[in-house]
């Protein structure tokens, strides 16, 4: 087996994965102590911290957006079904047996049919809903002036449905690393840019 390298990820999208992943885990824990499901940094602090990440979260997130759609990238996020069922088979059981992944990556195909999907609906439904629900839940305050009827706790509850769905998408993604031809080969690549391409003798 050959192994080539491909350099996929340029500097700004390197920057933007880490940092989203690290405000999102960091907005995941302060906002579950806001919750009083533990202590650690103290509901004034863990409150200060979680709406400070909320806001840079909300600026980084726009200029992702933009750079998503100026420089092309939005291709790579188009769905399709074609060899979905393939991924999806390989994925559960031929990733197990040593089989070739049905869609190598590429200059041309960053993101294979799963990938697409859900990397869309995270950009374009998850994380709106949740800076929706979190800014909703924000200006609780100011509700009467916008004429909001809603109960505070039924928008906690989405907000933090939100944030598990959250959780559960970044327990997938780190599971997900460890499956390129070598255990740490995908988060190497987010690290230097390149992907090691595993290709036939």
């Amino acid at each position: 087996m050959t192994i080539s390298k491909l350099y996929l990820y340029t500097r700004f999208e390197r920057f933007w994965h880490w940092m989203q992943g690290m405000l999102i885990l960091l907005l995941i824990v302060t906002g579950f102590e806001v919750h009083g499901v533990y202590r650690l940094l103290g509901f004034e602090t863990a409150f200060a911290v979680h709406n400070l990440c909320a806001w840079a979260w909300l600026v980084l997130y726009a200029f992702i957006v933009f750079w998503i759609v100026t420089t092309g990238e939005w291709k790579h996020y188009v769905p399709t079904f074609s060899k979905m069922f393939e991924v999806i088979r390989y994925y559960t059981s031929g990733i197990f047996r040593g089989e070739a992944h049905p869609v190598p990556k590429s200059e041309r195909v960053k993101h294979n049919p799963l990938q697409r999907i859900t990397y869309l609906g995270i950009v374009s439904l998850l994380v709106p809903f949740q800076m929706v629900t979190g800014f909703i839940y924000y200006y609780y305050n100011r509700w009467p002036q916008f004429g909001w009827n809603w109960t505070l706790s039924t928008v906690a509850v989405l907000h933090t449905i939100g944030a598990f769905a959250f959780l559960v998408y970044l327990i997938v993604h780190v599971y997900m690393i460890t499956t390129g031809h070598t255990l740490g080969s995908h988060l190497k690549a987010m690290f230097t840019g390149y992907e090691n391409i595993a290709g036939g003798d």
